[in-house]
């Protein structure tokens, strides 16, 4: 038996948010390397640099997802320059504040909320009808662990994360017979500067050494392990090509299993 490889058609326009550094810039890098006309946008124009100038056969706006009037520019770019969308990647997001929920401030909860959950639904709201011109396509939304389990002193990020499984299900159901599959992605700590952040942040909450702290997040995972970037890109492509045809409205865990993060210290 011939074991089947990846395979995605060439020439497919892919928008992946929040592309230009992290998790974001090693999908859009990935759909490139498979042959794929890549679209990013990124809030950080220096990043967005940096990756353009890296990767120039790729396309690049500078945008805020939670800003609707920056979501519409983005995709008359889009609709401009490539005419067509058959893939979207709903990666971005931050992590927001690291407190408990009696000490987080309404900004916080405010920006979190906008760019995490909103933010999702601007972006989608516009691809959709795109999607459904070219005859279907793949919608991957970058969730969290913590959106199967939630996550202490995290409460507007885990609320955005569980928010997101519920439309990834609803969107997978409403676009099903549009042959537009929708899933979710749900990664442990990924490695690379954002979660080095969350640990400095958490470990100052705790007053407890960055290495501690470290230790116990790698102590959530049963493989005792943080998440590559590939891994994650390695299965959005996977969801996105032919290989995952059969495959929507799933929460697919990225984490090196992990069962509950409740007495994550202990």
């Amino acid at each position: 038996m011939t074991t089947p490889s990846i395979q995605i058609e060439p020439g497919q326009v892919v928008l992946v948010t929040a592309g230009a550094s992290g998790i974001g810039r090693c999908i859009a890098e990935t759909f490139l390397y498979h042959g794929c006309n890549v679209h990013v946008c990124d809030i950080n124009e220096e990043a967005l640099g940096d990756f353009l100038a890296t990767n120039g056969s790729a396309v690049g706006t500078v945008a805020d997802v939670s800003d609707t009037g920056q979501v519409d520019a983005l995709f008359q770019e889009i609709a401009s320059r490539w005419g067509r969308l058959d893939i979207l990647i709903n990666n971005a997001g931050v992590a927001g504040p690291t407190a408990p929920v009696e000490a987080i401030e309404d900004d916080d909860w405010d920006r979190t909320i906008a760019i995490d959950l909103n933010g999702q639904f601007y972006i989608t709201r516009r691809a959709v009808p795109m999607l459904k011109q070219s005859g279907g396509g793949s919608i991957v939304n970058i969730a969290s662990n913590a959106a199967m389990f939630g996550c202490p002193l995290r409460s507007p990020y885990t609320a955005a994360k569980w928010a997101m499984i519920g439309l990834t299900k609803t969107w997978a159901m409403e676009l099903g017979p549009d042959n537009i599959r929708v899933n979710a992605l749900c990664p442990g700590s990924v490695k690379g500067e954002r979660i080095d952040r969350v640990i400095e942040r958490d470990a100052s909450e705790r007053n407890m050494s960055i290495s501690a702290i470290r230790e116990a997040y790698e102590r959530q995972s049963s493989m005792r392990m943080f998440v590559e970037p590939q891994d994650v890109a390695n299965m959005a492509l996977f969801l996105s090509s032919s290989l995952g045809s059969a495959i929507s409205g799933q929460a697919i865990g990225i984490d090196g299993h992990t069962e509950g993060l409740a007495n994550w210290l202990g």
